[in-house]
C-alpha cells in the first residue's frame, strides 16, 4: 500500500509539473496589440521593457481596433492597453460588458478625445461643433479622422448620418494618425481651416497651437479614461504578467514627455520609454509590487539590470 501511494504521489507530482510547464509555455510570450496610436506605442513600450526584463517574450501586432477586440475575444491577443472610454463605449458594450473580454485595470485618467482646430480657426469663432457649419466652405466640408474602423470615426459618421449640427453634407476623411497630422501641418502652414480628431496625451498638444471643440460630449464624453483589457481567463492562467499589466498606471505628463522625445530626438518608443523609466526609478516599486521574474526572482533587481 505504501509503495502504491508513493507511485500515485510521484505520478501526481509529475502531472502537476507537466501542467506547470504547460502554463509556463502558454504565458512565456505576452501577445499585445497596437492600433497605430502614439500613446499606445508609448505604454506598450513601457510594458515590453518590464516584461522582457522579467524574462517574458513580447509580441506586439499592429491591428485595427475592431480586430483587436475580436482578437481578445478569440484568445489571439492577451492584452490591450488602449480601451479609451467613452470613445470605445460600443466595443465595451459588445465585448467587455458581457464577459467575453476582461477589464483588468484603469491605466490613465483625464484624457480628451474629440474634434480640434488650430488656434487661428478658434480665434475666428469656431469653438464648438455647432460653429462648424457656419464656416462649411472654408473647411471644404471635411472632418479629418484617423484609421478606418476607429470608434471615434464611427462617432463622426453617426453625426454626419444623423445630420447633427447640420453636418449631413460633410465628408469624413479617414487615414492613419500620421497622415492626418501631416494634413494638419500642411493646413496650418497655409493658415487654412481644418478640423481633426485630437486627443491627449499626444505630442500634437505640444507641437500644435490647438483647441478642442465643445458640444461633442454626447459622442466623445468630456474627460475620459483608458483601461487595460485582457482575454478572458488571462489573469487566472498567467497571474504574474497579468499582475504587472494590472499595476501599470500612467499620467498625461509621462506619456506626453515620452512621445515628445520620440518626435524631437527621432528615437524609437522603446528607447524613449527606457530613458524615462531609468530617470524615474520611484515608479518601479508600484509597478512591480507582487511581481517576480519568470523564475521567481526579484523583479526590481531584474529591471534595474536591464536599465
Amino acid at each position: 500500500m505504501q509503495k502504491f501511494s508513493t507511485i500515485v504521489f510521484a505520478l501526481a507530482l509529475s502531472l502537476g509539473t507537466a501542467t506547470a510547464h504547460a502554463e509556463d509555455a502558454q504565458c512565456s510570450t505576452v501577445r499585445m496589440a497596437d492600433p497605430g496610436w502614439s500613446d499606445i506605442a508609448t505604454t506598450n513600450a513601457i510594458a515590453r521593457l518590464l516584461l522582457e526584463s522579467l524574462g517574458y517574450q513580447v509580441k506586439i501586432d499592429s491591428l485595427a481596433v475592431p480586430i483587436i477586440y475580436g482578437g481578445l475575444k478569440d484568445g489571439k491577443v492577451d492584452a490591450f492597453l488602449g480601451n479609451w472610454m467613452p470613445a470605445h463605449q460600443g466595443f465595451h458594450d459588445k465585448f467587455v460588458a458581457n464577459g467575453d473580454v476582461q477589464q483588468l485595470s484603469r491605466n490613465l485618467e483625464g484624457t480628451e478625445f474629440t474634434l480640434a482646430v488650430p488656434d487661428y480657426v478658434w480665434d475666428a469663432g469656431v469653438k464648438s461643433f455647432a460653429d462648424l457649419q457656419q464656416h462649411a466652405d472654408q473647411f471644404d466640408k471635411k472632418l479629418y479622422g484617423i484609421g478606418s474602423g476607429a470608434p471615434a470615426n464611427l462617432s463622426l459618421k453617426q453625426i454626419i448620418d444623423k445630420n447633427e449640427f447640420d453636418l449631413g453634407q460633410w465628408k469624413l476623411v479617414e487615414s492613419s494618425e500620421q497622415a492626418m497630422l501631416a494634413q494638419v501641418d500642411r493646413a496650418v502652414k497655409k493658415k487654412q481651416f481644418i478640423t481633426f480628431l485630437g486627443w491627449t496625451p499626444h505630442p500634437m498638444n505640444v507641437k500644435l497651437n490647438m483647441h478642442y471643440l465643445t458640444g461633442g460630449e454626447r459622442w466623445f464624453g468630456s474627460k475620459g479614461e483608458v483601461y487595460t483589457l485582457t482575454r478572458k481567463g488571462y489573469p487566472q492562467a498567467c497571474p504574474n504578467p497579468a499582475k504587472l499589466l494590472g499595476n501599470l498606471t500612467f499620467t498625461l505628463d509621462m506619456e506626453n514627455s515620452i512621445m515628445a522625445e520620440v518626435v524631437d530626438k527621432k528615437i524609437s518608443f522603446d528607447e524613449a520609454a527606457k530613458a524615462w523609466v531609468k530617470a524615474h526609478p520611484d515608479l518601479l516599486q508600484k509597478w512591480l509590487d507582487g511581481v517576480t521574474t519568470t523564475s521567481g526572482g526579484d523583479a526590481k533587481e531584474a529591471v534595474n539590470a536591464k536599465l
